[in-house]
């Protein structure tokens, strides 16, 4: 029996691995793994991608399935097919998009894929008020800042403070955060096994230190996010806090009757 031709490392496009979970579409959960190698990939990178059947058997899915996947990007813009030719990034692909919650922590990971992160600081703090249920059992936990940007205007699109156990942030490398999001890093990276993340999204308006950071006019509407990580044991690892301008981002939840 034939072998499917594997998909070869290096500066040639090939995705990220993908644990799937049953108890969502996996379409969903291959578009949305897709979509976050594609924003995150390296600048040499190809832009064309491997063939179906290739990715169908890297995610370990059927072609039917994989085809619905890549459907989803087509119609977002990322990639364009052609008939005998392949299918390709687009050139201009576009970055920003609804954030969509449908249970799967890949599509928290590909929201954020694709920005350009800087780290504002980072460092030991005082376990804030309104986070003391989340860390009982914490003196004090290390917070670290950041600011992102849009990849192609280098406009800023939003900040983000996450504050993580010490015991988790000793064994973080602070470079992975201009590359990758904090989940991914804390996933991928330090090995936290996630059982679940938590979101709240609120609106506010911008204090003068979001203002500043997000170059908007001082009160203007914002949205507020906060996602609870929790590892496989219950325990809280990462507290994020981000704050998204108002116009360049609406947040949307899809519930599935099955």
């Amino acid at each position: 029996m034939p072998q499917t031709p594997k998909i070869s490392p290096g500066p040639a496009f090939a995705p990220d691995s993908l644990v799937l979970n049953r108890k969502l579409p996996l379409w969903y959960q291959v578009s949305q793994s897709l979509r976050a190698s594609i924003l995150g990939r390296a600048k040499d990178a190809s832009a064309r991608l491997p063939t179906e059947e290739q990715l169908a058997a890297h995610y370990g899915v059927s072609v039917l399935t994989m085809r619905q996947a890549l459907k989803e990007l087509e119609t977002e813009g990322l990639i364009s097919r052609h008939r005998r030719r392949g299918t390709f990034i687009e050139p201009r692909a576009r970055r920003v998009s609804p954030v969509r919650l449908l249970g799967s922590i890949d599509a928290i990971v590909a929201q954020q894929s694709g920005e350009r992160a800087s780290v504002l600081g980072h460092g030991p703090v005082s376990v804030p008020g309104e986070l003391t249920e989340y860390f009982p059992d914490c003196a004090e936990l290390v917070s670290y800042r950041r600011l992102r940007r849009d990849g192609d205007s280098d406009e800023p699109t939003n900040w983000a403070e996450n504050v993580v156990r010490p015991e988790v942030a000793a064994r973080l490398d602070v470079a992975d955060l201009e590359r990758w999001p904090m989940t991914k890093v804390l996933r991928d990276r330090v090995g936290v096994r996630i059982s679940r993340i938590t979101d709240t999204v609120e609106a506010r308006l911008a204090d003068p230190a979001t203002a500043g950071l997000l170059q908007v006019p001082l009160l203007s509407p914002i949205l507020f996010y906060t996602g609870v990580t929790y590892n496989e044991s219950g325990q809280v690892v990462d507290v994020a806090q981000i704050r998204y301008r108002g116009d360049r981002f609406s947040f949307s939840v899809t519930l599935e009757a099955h």
